[in-house]
């Protein structure tokens, strides 16, 4: 084992089901948290920016959990660790906070031990903690991903989103947990609800992977999580129905919200009219949002070079302003 004095990884945001792709399709966005890793006499923490306090400051935190995962994986023990982290992607909103978390405790481990796991075998780790594969998948690749898992194994193809595209996410000042948000949704759904999403799901797929913006609107449509989901977001029917009147190709729930993603042509000359219709219709509801306008991103986590020696905190700041 060739072990690293230091491992800085860098994770985007990501978001998942783009409508009726329910727990299998996912895009990563240019949204980003890094992570540090070293090995040390005892395990620390130095966790930065407002979406990570009250995180746990133990064993019990869910990166040190996932990193003695891997090195046991792997076969090699590596006890302590000094954990640091800073993270510009907001907890519970829907934009794979835990994903990103996952992938890149899995990712910075692995490298800090030599990289004996395969991509492949971190995406099955990952699913396998997440239970579905949309938003890891998308962390981990970059790009948009379609994924199946059976449980053990995920099968995935990675597809590269249109120069053209581009995403403007409304995050609401409140949190949705996953769980709850999972809650609503029926365990059985009619035949017709079924057929609705495969059809979409399907076309949105080769849509998105021809490059055809133009049959976005009509494959986003989802019967099977989002009808349930609205009443846990107010102004979300409303958005789903409305956004693409006001410039945007297509509008969905951000994985189980309360986030909403709007998809859009960079070059369309209604984005400040669409910021504004999002924005507003939130502010009826009486819920303060924020507007981020995010590119697809493209590669996935990045191990970032360890030549520099700058405090964690320095270096990422400078990765921020680049």
């Amino acid at each position: 084992m060739s072990l690293r004095e230091k491992v800085t990884v860098k994770i985007p945001a990501s978001t998942a089901n783009l409508g009726p792709g329910f727990d299998t399709l996912g895009m990563a966005l240019s949204l980003y948290a890094w992570l540090e890793i070293k090995p040390a006499a005892q395990t620390s923490f130095h966790l930065y920016g407002e979406h990570l306090t009250g995180l746990p400051l133990d064993k019990s935190n869910l990166i040190y959990e996932v990193a003695q995962m891997v090195f046991d994986e792997a076969g090699v023990s590596v006890p302590e660790l000094e954990i640091s982290m800073y993270s510009d992607i907001p907890l519970t909103r829907g934009l794979g906070s835990s994903a990103s978390a996952i992938v890149g405790a899995l990712a910075g481990a692995n490298a800090l031990i030599g990289s004996p796991l395969s991509n492949d075998k971190l995406l099955d780790m990952a699913t396998s903690l997440e239970k579905h594969p949309d938003n890891v998948g998308a962390s981990l690749c970059g790009g948009i991903i379609t994924a199946a898992w059976d449980g053990q194994r995920v099968d995935y193809i990675r597809i590269e989103p249109h120069q053209d595209l581009q995403a403007l996410v409304i995050v609401p000042d409140f949190q949705l947990s996953t769980s709850k948000a999972r809650d609503v949704v029926p365990k059985q759904f009619e035949k017709a609800d079924v057929v609705h999403n495969v059809s979409r799901s399907s076309l949105l797929v080769a849509a998105l992977a021809s490059g055809r913006l133009d049959m976005i609107q009509k494959a986003m449509s989802d019967r099977i999580h989002q009808p349930y989901r609205a009443s846990l977001v107010p102004g979300m029917a409303e958005i789903l129905e409305h956004a693409s009147e006001h410039g945007a190709l297509g509008a969905a729930l951000s994985g189980a919200g309360p986030t909403l993603l709007t998809l859009v042509d960079r070059h369309d000359t209604r984005k400040a009219e669409l910021e504004q219709y999002l924005t507003g219709t939130m502010k009826q509801e009486g819920i303060h949002a924020t507007a981020m306008w995010l590119d697809p991103d493209l590669d996935g986590v990045v191990v970032l070079p360890d030549q520099d020696e700058r405090p964690f905190l320095e270096r990422i700041k400078g990765e921020i302003n680049k």
